[in-house]
């Protein structure tokens, strides 16, 4: 690493930058700023600290990035560094190893692993290559911030190379139980890499404390009191700090914007649109995880038994698009476009559709629009490392009404459990019983329902978030 530093400077290391490189109609490349709750809480602190954020700009080719990413870098405040990948190392890294392996795994889904052993070479090789960006562009001063579970490896690959920097590491997943993880051909490496940060963060209690029981089962450490907010594991190479960090969003910059007079007029235009009944809302990444077969049968099965609710409600589901490129997930989305089919064939009629389906990605004042229009959301993933759509929803309903139900594996089901209706996602008459509860609740019961579940995420928003991991790290925020 670098001999001079400014001292406790930030260094994020992600699979992708904050930024897009995309070409325009011209054929140039453009240079885009990416959203979403990492890069809005971390991206002051940057500034602040003139840091850096290495990453995959998500693009093959390799022209003129370094050029294009420096310009955005004095753009942004801080310092954007690519590290390039070929395609073969996308394929077996990103959607190999980390899409196909520790993906399913992790989310409790071990039938959809593909352990093929080239995965876990061209992983360790990429970890590799992130670790030699971070040596090349980092100093030994900076604090050096390792996101989700694509580069797991690069705190153990640096200390072989001799770094001893502060390395920090956040997984965004849910961490499996043991009897899920020793399934994991590789799970001793996993766990002795993980164990090579001086901090470890996870979404939930219950994802520390499996990662916990795994290494009391695996290597064979002394017990650990898991009642303590952080547990201190000590190994003949270091010690780390283990501790849960549930993630969140912009409380206050989300609320202003679905207040806003556009995302109004566009929440009147969809209500217009569907006049004189309900509407559940579901917003989903293309995932196996997100639980989309299960919640279309589920609103089946309420039509089916609670006829009162036939033409009196619509569910509206949005799919994200996502990983395309994995035949598993073209798979997925014919039998979602399949059950939507079956379900309108079944109970349409005139003046009513039950599902209206789209598939593709909304900006943003739309999105807002959606949850602020919608009655009840319907969020029930079959796991999840915390679902940020639950705490949107609820930060979007400026009205304080609305109803949230949530699928007790959801990381933020922790924390939203006492004001939503928490389901078994793989409980159709139980999700569809919830569904006319919510159908059925009092505006004041919703109200104050709202009211409570908006004032704890409040409370803990995404700044919330990075303040309590970087001062379990030692580092002002």
């Amino acid at each position: 690493m670098q001999d001079q530093a400014t001292p406790q400077a930030l260094v994020i290391v992600s699979n992708r930058l904050p930024v897009t490189l995309q070409r325009s109609d011209t054929g140039q490349w453009e240079v885009h700023s990416s959203t979403g709750g990492l890069v809005t809480a971390l991206v002051p602190l940057l500034g602040n600290r003139k840091s850096l954020w290495i990453g995959w700009p998500g693009i093959l080719e390799e022209t003129n990035v370094d050029e294009l990413l420096k310009v955005a870098s004095q753009t942004h405040g801080y310092i954007l560094k690519p590290v390039l990948l070929t395609r073969e190392e996308v394929n077996n890294y990103y959607f190999g190893f980390s899409n196909q392996i520790i993906w399913p795994l992790f989310h409790d889904l071990q039938s959809r692993c593909n352990f093929d052993p080239a995965y876990w070479n061209t992983y360790r090789e990429v970890n590799h290559k992130f670790a030699q960006a971070i040596v090349e562009n980092a100093t030994a001063d900076d604090y050096v911030w390792i996101q989700d579970y694509h580069l797991i490896l690069v705190g153990r690959v640096l200390r072989n190379m001799g770094v001893d920097s502060k390395l920090g590491f956040f997984l965004h997943t849910p961490f499996p139980p043991l009897e899920m993880f020793i399934k994991l051909p590789w799970r001793s490496q996993i766990i002795e890499a993980l164990l090579e940060y001086d901090l470890v963060g996870f979404q939930t209690l219950r994802d520390r404390n499996n990662f916990l029981r795994c290494i009391e089962a695996m290597l064979k450490v002394h017990h650990v009191d898991a009642r303590r907010q952080l547990v201190t594991i000590s190994t003949r190479r270091r010690e780390t700090i283990v501790g849960s960090f549930p993630i969140s969003i912009d409380f206050r910059e989300f609320a202003q914007q679905a207040a806003s007079e556009v995302v109004a007029n566009a929440t009147r235009q969809l209500r217009e649109a569907i006049p004189d009944r309900k509407i559940v809302l579901g917003v989903d990444r293309l995932d196996y995880s997100k639980g989309i077969p299960e919640k279309l049968r589920a609103f089946r099965n309420a039509l089916e038994r609670f006829h009162e609710i036939n033409g009196r409600i619509s569910l509206i589901q949005i799919v994200v698009p996502s990983r395309e490129d994995i035949p598993e997930y073209r798979v997925l989305r014919a039998e979602i476009e399949g059950l939507v089919s079956e379900i309108n064939g079944i109970f349409a009629r005139p003046g009513w559709i039950p599902v209206h389906y789209m598939f593709r990605s909304l900006p943003r004042t739309e999105l807002l629009a959606y949850y602020r229009a919608a009655d009840i959301a319907l969020v029930t993933p079959l796991k999840d490392g915390m679902n940020l759509v639950s705490k949107e929803y609820c930060v979007a309903k400026t009205d304080k009404d609305g109803v949230l139900i949530l699928s007790e594996f959801a990381g933020a089901a922790s924390q939203l459990y006492r004001n939503s209706l928490i389901v078994n996602p793989y409980d159709v008459e139980g999700v569809a019983d919830a569904i006319v509860r919510a159908y059925n609740m009092s505006p004041d019961e919703q109200r104050l329902r709202m009211r409570r579940l908006r004032k704890s995420i409040a409370k803990r928003d995404v700044f919330w978030w990075v303040n309590g991991f970087l001062k379990a790290a030692g580092l002002n925020s």
